[in-house]
């Protein structure tokens, strides 16, 4: 067999990024720079692959109960979807909103649509099947969706297929017990409360190295004082709800 010349030979090894993006040690993180925006927390981007939140795929938070905090860890992404001109929906939130908090979190209520798929009227609703419609429909900037329990696995795997034809970043929030069950979403946290506006976060699934630690991020106050005055008065205006969105 022929010998390669030794110039060739002493080059050292191609970086696996150098061969493709997609390519990349086992102690990096992942390197997709382009397929990631930034969360607004500096310390969670620096552990997050690509340094932000991934767009065209799946990003699934566990929780111990809803109202942890989601809505103001994700207001920043948000807000910059909505900045660009594109529609924010979420789907099925287990509690009414307060158009006050929204507001002062920086979004817009004209470009946030709330789908509520699990309606009385509407029993034989899907949500994920909603949530997919949304996904492949090219018109959302961002998907926030509040899932029901007891999952089936394909049902996940079908919606991060969706995900990777979006362009833009897709949230499921999920109940804690399913840490403990493999899951389809390639980027997974595990949310608490940690004090008065503060979250603790555990990365327990991501492109790269697993880490160790909890991250502690100061969130937002919920409302502002004049917030909390005007809602305490009743003057909160009502969020533009839907029960169901043809997106085909």
């Amino acid at each position: 067999m022929d010998r390669l010349p030794p110039a060739v030979a002493e080059l050292p090894p191609l970086a696996p990024e150098a061969l493709h993006p997609a390519l990349w040690f086992g102690h990096q993180l992942g390197r997709l720079q382009d397929d990631a925006l930034a969360s607004g927390f500096p310390a969670l981007d620096a552990e997050l692959p690509g340094g932000g939140w991934p767009r065209r795929a799946l990003t699934e938070l566990l929780l111990p109960h809803p109202g942890v905090g989601e809505i103001r860890l994700l207001a920043p992404t948000l807000a910059e979807a909505q900045a660009r001109g594109r529609l924010v929906m979420l789907f099925d939130p287990p509690a009414a909103l307060s158009a006050w908090a929204l507001l002062q979190l920086g979004l817009d209520l004209d470009q946030l649509l709330v789908v509520q798929t699990r309606a009385r009227t509407l029993p034989g609703s899907d949500s994920l099947w909603a949530c997919e419609q949304a996904l492949r429909s090219g018109h959302v900037g961002a998907l926030l969706a509040w899932l029901p329990t007891r999952l089936r696995a394909e049902r996940l795997r079908r919606l991060q297929i969706a995900a990777q034809g979006h362009d833009g970043p897709a949230f499921v929030m999920r109940e804690l017990a399913e840490a403990q069950r493999p899951s389809a979403a390639p980027l997974r946290l595990a949310l608490r409360p940690d004090g008065a506006d503060v979250l603790s976060l555990r990365l327990l699934k991501r492109r790269g190295p697993p880490l160790e630690r909890a991250l502690r991020l100061e969130l937002p106050p919920a409302l502002s004082e004049i917030a909390q005055q005007r809602a305490r008065a009743g003057q909160a205006k009502a969020l533009p709800a839907a029960t169901f969105v043809d997106l085909g």
